[in-house]
């Protein structure tokens, strides 16, 4: 018998979609919303580097179509972006001043990318992929045979990468101490996975930092340069910077959350109010074994979470401990392999 609780998720990704499907299936009476910054339905970002391959229909990267929200009561809000947290009253404050109540509260609203202090105000020089709408503008800007300058390089940078090399672009990465993020290399495995970059293409430029970006001036001119700390000059078409990620946890500051880097979670994804759980990359899961909180990453960790959080949102008691074997590795045709490229 349904008892009025509204169950909401902040966030459109594959956690905050899981989670929902797993609410309305153990919950099949209550209410279930979705509240996404975005103006699109849940895709596949995964995916999105299809579009230099001519794919560039937003359509054809939905996960799930219109109807299907529709056939299972969960609603949608698009284009809304949460600016507070009240726990106290147990609504979200959104940025157009609208209050959302719950009884039960998801936040998986994910990370962005990081961007270390020194190249902030370069910002504006560079090129996104974390969404359709910026993936469209990178490969919009990026002329058939083009360049891709990489900053960084970490597993979501590495993986565009060898889809550009696959797709006739070049690309010149400037690595650091980011690169392969979440992966740690050792000293003397690092130069082995770096020669398995430059043997699929990449042009691999080490021992340098950067300096400064600039904008190309005059015709003739490449549409960006990369100047490092040696004083190398990069030039390409594009400037895109992997560092990593942040979560995207504003709308939590003074809400009374405990929070390090990310939401402090328990294995179970219970945050430290009894009415609000995290899943993906906003939470730091608590992990006996290693006595710390710590984060995990890549689809099918994420996916599991969401999994987890609504079991539990909805009485359960399972714990989280990890979907995949995070290890990265090189496989007999030196090619290299991360789970976090597994997305099935």
């Amino acid at each position: 018998m349904a008892d009025g609780k509204h169950y909401v998720i902040i966030g459109n990704g594959v956690a905050g979609n899981q989670a929902a499907a797993v609410l309305r299936e153990r919950d099949p009476e209550n209410r279930v919303t979705i509240v996404s910054m975005g103006a699109l339905l849940f895709y596949n970002r995964y995916e999105l580097p299809a579009v230099f391959r001519g794919r560039c229909d937003w359509r054809d990267y939905l996960v799930h179509s219109l109807d299907y929200y529709e056939k299972n009561r969960i609603a949608v809000r698009r284009n809304c972006r949460v600016a507070q947290v009240d726990p106290t009253r147990q609504v979200l404050v959104l940025k157009h001043r609208e209050e959302v109540h719950y009884d039960r509260l998801l936040i998986a609203s994910g990370g962005r990318g990081y961007l270390p202090v020194g190249l902030g105000e370069y910002a504006h020089l560079l090129h996104h992929f974390n969404t359709y709408r910026a993936a469209m503008q990178t490969a919009q800007a990026l002329p058939k045979g083009g360049r891709v300058v990489m900053l960084g390089g970490d597993v979501l940078g590495i993986d565009l990468a060898r889809n550009l090399i696959d797709a006739g672009y070049r690309v010149t990465l400037l690595p650091n101490e980011h690169s392969f993020w979440p992966h740690s290399l050792s000293t003397e495995e690092r130069p082995r996975f770096l020669d398995a970059l430059r043997r699929i293409g990449i042009d691999v430029e080490e021992d340098g930092a950067v300096e400064r970006i600039e904008a190309g001036k005059g015709k003739r001119a490449p549409a960006r340069r990369v100047i490092t700390t040696d004083g190398r000059k990069l030039a390409g078409d594009v400037v895109m910077a992997f560092y990593g990620l942040a979560p995207m946890l504003d709308f939590v500051a003074g809400s009374g959350i405990d929070i390090e880097r990310g939401l402090l979670v328990s294995p179970e994804l219970h945050t430290t109010d009894e009415n609000i759980w995290a899943a993906g990359d906003v939470c730091q899961i608590w992990s006996a074994e290693q006595n710390a909180y710590r984060f995990y990453y890549g689809w099918k960790n994420v996916r599991a979470m969401g999994e987890i959080a609504a079991l539990n949102m909805t009485g359960g008691s399972e714990s989280f401990h990890g979907a995949v074997d995070e290890t990265l590795y090189l496989d007999e045709s030196g090619a290299i392999r991360s789970p976090f490229w597994d997305y099935d």
